[in-house]
């Protein structure tokens, strides 16, 4: 008798959770625990790795503003109206050192004054081999979680977002300023010595850093060359030797055995999908 007729599919298994996908929320643990919210539920996604899993998209995206069914996803999760309107999803966040707060013609100045006029960080990380990235200090290390860094440390404290993405652009002339995704996903990056590669970075970079902190203050650009490593691993069985890459739009069912989670990236037998690129897509997991 073959058994196999009498055994679940995945597709018959039990409903996990249905909802707008938004972006895992993670736990900085040894390794980092992964959880996603869909609907009312929160899932234990470590509990789900090593097992089949089916998500089913229901062919609707909605607005993770406003909640509009939208056409096509903006900026991760926006309809096309508020991606032209809001002050997160202008050209700044992605260029901070574009910032034109002080010239009074941001979007939303009092939404900025709270997220972009603060404390941020610049950072070394390794995920695919060592980059620079800025980030506000209550990201610290989600950030790094969500980019699959193995590896981090702060170099920098500036006092605005802006601050930040100058010297992102000093710093970025030595060093990568993006994870190269494909790289991440096929497993750990060999260990750097990240505070050696600082030390030699800010050397290189003397002349400009000295000339930003002669212009904006010694309280609001401070070198820090005393912040420790953290170290970050991530639940993964199995890295794939090919990285195939999977995309609800063009595969409106995605499945396969749970390998592992690394950034914001499942990673399954049949290929690897971005959650966060995938924010408010209106799915059932199972």
């Amino acid at each position: 008798m073959n058994l196999d007729l009498f055994s679940p599919s995945v597709e018959d298994s039990v409903e996990l959770g249905r909802g707008g996908l938004e972006k895992m929320i993670s736990d900085a643990t040894s390794p980092v625990r992964y959880r996603l919210r869909l609907g009312d539920r929160d899932i234990d996604m470590n509990a789900r790795i090593g097992t089949p899993i089916r998500l089913e998209y229901l062919g609707e995206i909605h607005c993770v503003y406003c909640n509009k069914v939208t056409n096509k996803s903006f900026g991760q999760g926006y309809c096309y109206e508020h991606f032209m309107s809001l002050a997160q999803c202008d050209s700044c966040m992605m260029s901070p050192e574009k910032c034109h707060f002080d010239q009074g013609t941001c979007r939303e100045p009092e939404w900025a004054e709270v997220t972009c006029m603060q404390s941020h960080y610049v950072y070394l990380a390794n995920a695919s081999g060592i980059k620079v990235g800025i980030t506000r200090g209550g990201q610290v290390p989600t950030r790094w979680v969500d980019q699959g860094a193995t590896q981090a440390m702060i170099i920098a404290r500036v006092t605005s977002r802006k601050l930040a993405g100058l010297l992102e652009v000093v710093f970025k002339q030595h060093v990568a300023d993006k994870t190269n995704w494909r790289t991440m996903l096929k497993g750990t990056s060999e260990p750097i010595e990240l505070p050696a590669a600082r030390d030699q970075l800010v050397a290189e970079c003397r002349p400009e850093l000295e000339a930003l902190i002669a212009e904006y203050g010694l309280q609001a650009i401070q070198l820090i060359n005393h912040a420790d490593v953290r170290s970050l691993d991530y639940p993964v069985e199995q890295y794939p030797e090919k990285v195939t890459s999977l995309t609800l739009d063009k595969q409106p069912v995605v499945e396969g055995t749970l390998l592992g989670i690394k950034g914001q990236y499942w990673i399954l037998d049949t290929g690897v999908i971005n959650i966060r690129r995938h924010t408010g897509y209106q799915v059932v997991l199972r």
